[in-house]
């Protein structure tokens, strides 16, 4: 079991070194199925926030707080309704949601869709709530921030590093609920650091990689290969 964590967060790792998204979407279903989604979610946004904080060094100057400061901020209050879904919901119905979850915003990443409208403060309030639900819940709360950033005028490098930044804080926001509540235990940061090693080298190498691949199609192969593997832990 620990040696097929072990890989699958090796791969997470690699496809978000070659893609630049994508780490919680690839574990987090496969370790709700294995383990069960009070052990996956804390564990994936470990293994987040662990891989994301030395990026922040990198991307710090060109974020752009006007943009992604209410989007944060909203994100970090809405974690912990989040991580009680974690706590009061059934299992089997949450592992089921999290698959869901990954399908459906596979699906849009996959068809391009990107959010249209007029970027608000008010909109970029609802996208913080829904995606810090969803980070506390699911360990997956970027997608809907990524669909709606992708949708302003700010360069790719500004996007990047807005999207770093959001994910290092709310993971770290959402296992400090996780501690409150109960949930993120010794075990879990034991199991997240045992698995840490392969989820760095994953995505040392997926970088390393990346040259290599076209860009386009390895996000369409990654995006239908969660989407595959989500429906089959869906009816699981």
């Amino acid at each position: 079991m620990l040696a097929l964590a072990f890989a699958i967060a090796t791969a997470a790792g690699a496809i978000r070194g070659i893609t630049g998204f994508g780490g919680a979407m690839v574990m987090t279903p496969p370790f709700a199925w294995l383990y069960g989604p009070a052990f996956a979610v804390p564990v994936a946004l470990l293994l987040e926030s662990v891989v994301a904080a030395p990026m922040l060094v990198q991307t710090r100057r060109a974020v752009r707080w006007p943009v992604i400061g209410p989007i944060l901020g909203t994100a970090c209050i809405a974690a912990p309704l989040g991580v009680w879904i974690l706590v009061v919901a059934d299992a089997v119905s949450l592992r089921r949601a999290i698959a869901g979850i990954v399908i459906v915003f596979g699906l849009l990443l996959l068809r391009g869709w990107r959010y249209e409208g007029r970027p608000r403060v008010s909109t970029s309030i609802a996208v913080g709530a829904l995606s810090g639900t969803m980070a506390g819940a699911t360990s997956i709360g970027g997608p809907p921030v990524i669909l709606y950033l992708l949708s302003g005028p700010d360069r790719v490098d500004t996007t990047r590093a807005n999207l770093t930044l959001f994910v290092a804080v709310t993971s770290l926001a959402g296992i400090l609920a996780q501690w409150v509540a109960g949930v993120f235990t010794m075990e879990v940061a034991l199991a997240g650091l045992m698995l840490a090693p392969g989820y760095y080298l994953g995505l040392v190498a997926g970088g390393r990689l990346f040259p290599r691949f076209s860009d386009t199609r390895f996000r369409q192969f990654t995006l239908v290969l969660l989407i595959a593997v989500s429906a089959g832990i869906l009816v699981a």
